[in-house]
């Protein structure tokens, strides 16, 4: 333990002893000095604090999800019409941009829609593509200019009770290329994976 103390302690006046010798070098000249006159340089150690600013003035991005009220409020109606007791909402995906005095921005990535449809049978394959094949017609045509992002997907819930329910979703992309000629079981069988 002294061992390490000692060397700890000629590591410190190593250290004093080199600042000094640098003082020394970079110390101004006194060219009115006799030349034989030996100038006294003392180092004065300051202890004061600087006040740091942060030099970063980006932001930390997070992964988010924010409602689109509007949207959500016309796609509601529009699968309300086709059945009462149906719900809909729409989501935009993205990221905040959080700044360090806690203001954020978002950035939609893309525009997610969740589409709820209570039913009797949960073996109903016919009538559960069905109604994709009807909501799905409704929010890809709902003008690009009102679609944040790219299009995400159309999570569908038939849902017997909270115990029973099917869940789907449906990248509206791979719909328009692949799955606009289906209806009925077909298309339900085409995004459901059985569990």
């Amino acid at each position: 333990m002294k061992h390490k103390r000692n060397w700890i302690i000629a590591i410190i006046l190593s250290a004093a002893a080199g600042f000094v010798a640098l003082q020394n070098v970079n110390a101004p000249t006194h060219d009115d000095a006799p030349p034989n006159a030996v100038l006294t340089i003392t180092a004065e150690i300051s202890t004061a604090t600087e006040t740091l600013t942060p030099a970063y003035e980006g932001c930390a991005y997070v992964w988010a999800y924010h409602d689109a009220p509007e949207l959500t409020e016309k796609l509601d109606a529009a699968v309300r019409a086709m059945n009462e007791q149906a719900g809909a909402r729409a989501s935009l995906f993205g990221e905040d941009c959080i700044y360090a005095d806690g203001q954020s921005t978002f950035g939609a990535m893309e525009t997610d829609f969740y589409v709820r449809l209570p039913v009797d049978d949960m073996a109903a394959e016919e009538t559960f593509g069905n109604w994709m094949a009807q909501v799905l017609p409704i929010i890809t045509q709902i003008p690009r200019e009102q679609i944040q992002g790219n299009y995400g997907f159309v999570e569908f819930w038939f849902e017997k009770n909270e115990a029973e329910n099917i869940i789907l979703r449906v990248p509206v992309q791979r719909y328009l290329d692949e799955g606009q000629d289906k209806t009925g079981a077909d298309l339900f069988r085409m995004f459901y994976s059985q569990p």
